[in-house]
């Protein structure tokens, strides 16, 4: 439920004016793998001291202030500070100095705030077994419906694959996540990059 806890965060955000609706300096991020394994620490859902989980995927907000170096991570799930900085959110959540198997290596689809609100659908299906029943309590709220219709488009966010990522990350790439629906997707060295990128928050 990580992309619904999103979704309703950046409405809440954009309308306290923390964000502008439509220049956002915010960016919806989903993290999974070809696998669908992805190990984070610092995780309330997590039983460990370490508060590492194993997730099929996840999904947190980034922002990017206009004139402030730091970007910030907003995760609805993590025991860390919230927001947290960037660099200190990436150093305790993903542990990039631990080696990981390359089966658990983790991939970003970076997606931008105002374009995911308006693109993105749930109705929820994933949370139902393969008699219709539900895995767990639904939300009260209504699921989520598109601005074009659509009601389900989860699985074409949390589809991430290494062979998606983009070779290098440069200025225009910010650009293509602001005018792409599924924005695109960058390999765990080049998050911190992306985000350093000055036009982030043009």
């Amino acid at each position: 439920m990580s992309e619904e806890n999103v979704y309703r965060l950046c409405k809440k955000l954009c309308s306290a004016e923390i964000a502008d609706t439509e220049n956002s300096d915010f960016f919806v991020v989903f993290i999974s793998n070809d696998r669908k394994q992805i190990p984070l620490w610092h995780q309330k859902a997590s039983h460990r001291a370490d508060g590492i989980i194993l997730w099929d995927y996840h999904v947190i907000c980034v922002q990017k202030k206009e004139n402030e170096k730091s970007s910030q991570v907003w995760d609805l799930d993590s025991t860390l500070p919230f927001p947290s900085p960037l660099a200190s959110y990436v150093a305790e959540t993903f542990r990039p100095s631990f080696q990981l198997f390359s089966e658990y290596r983790r991939f970003y689809r970076i997606v931008h705030a105002p374009v995911f609100l308006r693109y993105f659908a749930s109705d929820r299906r994933h949370m139902k077994d393969s008699d219709g029943n539900w895995n767990a309590q639904p939300p009260t709220y209504d699921p989520i419906v598109a601005e074009d219709g659509a009601v389900h488009n989860l699985n074409e966010y949390i589809e991430i694959h290494s062979a998606d990522v983009v070779p290098a990350v440069e200025a225009d790439l910010v650009n293509t996540v602001k005018r792409e629906r599924l924005g695109l997707v960058i390999s765990e060295n080049q998050l911190e990059e992306f985000f350093a990128l000055p036009t982030c928050a043009t």
